[in-house]
């Protein structure tokens, strides 16, 4: 008997998220060291040191179950943001406040939208409730806000997906753009703004989202300590959003899905200004370094308002292959229907620096 057989067609039809490939890995297939990993937009500086302090300490009572409310964290984030604590939902990386939005409000043959060419996890987690996902052409590589409106209304979506910045091509949309849309969306169909890249944007591109929770109570924005907090493999994110909507977030939510360790670091993290200001310039000197090295190299990127960059390159699949030898691990995102395209993650100066040598290298190969 296959057992797959037993599970809905639209169960059957996923093809699982590919993450980046660990470090661990690489080492074991080619058995080499001193690899460098800028494949998965993660903090080259790690996590700020309260942060690890804080997850130290709640190492204590790892034999407890967590705060099943998460409230010093959600308390953390009313302040920060001057919202309600039923308006703040907490999720096992932001990923988790993704699927949750999509478990609490689609079913089996309801539409959402989102863009060609951005995050993997909207399909996905549209697919595996048995919902049908309608994927906008691209404008430039980013969204096309008005194709999307149309899309969704005349098809009659109930969820239309946003990244800003986009992953994986980085690509922004402004504030004025953003409110706009929703202004011109119906109200009943909801909005998930995916700002897990928020942190990384330049100081005249940035914009309060926040506060148009009071005007648009079908916005939802979603956030993760994951990548400028350095929090990854610690999984926690936050949405935000009108309370009615966040209560249905809850009812699907898992029990302690946030754990002790994860709650504590979170927010020792969400008040260290300064470890997230030193990760901003840090990423803002990085960005130019590598858009800088594949400038001269001759070969062609697209802005990014991230912390990372995805070029074009003739062999993709090859350049990957040849930089993984080298030690040096990217993204091929040919499964954004991004076939001659590779993404780098911002990493440390030298880390950088390796991946362009390498880069460099190959090129020069006959």
């Amino acid at each position: 008997m296959n057992y797959s057989e037993l599970a809905p067609a639209y169960i059957r039809a996923i093809a699982p998220y590919q993450p980046g490939k660990p470090i661990s890995e690489l080492e074991r297939e080619l058995g080499i060291t001193g690899i460098v990993k800028l494949a998965s937009n993660e903090n080259p500086l790690g996590a700020s040191p309260k942060a690890v302090a804080a997850a130290r300490a709640a190492l204590d009572e790892i034999g407890l179950y967590p705060d099943g409310n998460g409230f010093a964290l959600k308390d953390a984030l009313v302040k920060r943001y001057g919202v309600e604590h039923n308006q703040v939902v907490l999720g096992n990386g932001s990923n988790d406040l993704l699927e949750l939005s999509v478990r609490a409000f689609l079913t089996v043959g309801d539409k959402a939208v989102y863009a060609d060419h951005s995050f993997a996890v909207y399909a996905l987690a549209t697919q595996a409730v048995g919902a049908i996902g309608i994927s906008v052409a691209a404008k430039d590589f980013g969204h096309d806000l008005d194709a999307m409106r149309k899309a969704a209304v005349e098809q009659g979506a109930k969820m239309v997906f946003i990244a800003n910045p986009n992953n994986p091509t980085g690509t922004f949309l402004s504030g004025a753009a953003l409110h706009k849309f929703l202004h011109a969306l119906p109200a009943n169909i909801l909005v998930v703004l995916d700002e897990a890249y928020n942190e990384y944007l330049p100081v005249e591109c940035r914009y309060d989202s926040v506060s148009w929770l009071r005007e648009f109570p079908n916005l939802i924005i979603s956030r993760t300590f994951s990548k400028a907090y350095g929090l990854a493999s610690l999984r926690v994110g936050y949405a935000l959003g009108n309370a009615q909507v966040m209560d249905m977030l809850n009812r699907v939510r898992q029990p302690f899905n946030v754990n002790s360790m994860a709650q504590a670091a979170a927010v020792a993290a969400l008040q260290d200004i300064d470890f997230v200001r030193q990760t901003f310039e840090l990423n803002q000197r990085g960005m130019k370094q590598i858009v800088d090295g594949l400038t001269k190299l001759g070969l062609a990127h697209i802005p990014s308002f991230g912390n990372f960059v995805s070029f074009k390159i003739a062999g993709a699949a090859r350049i990957y292959r040849r930089l993984l030898e080298l030690g040096v691990i990217v993204r091929p995102v040919a499964n954004y229907a991004m076939p001659d395209y590779l993404r780098v993650s911002i990493g440390l100066e030298t880390e950088n620096e390796k991946f362009l040598s390498a880069l460099q290298q190959i090129l020069g190969e006959k």
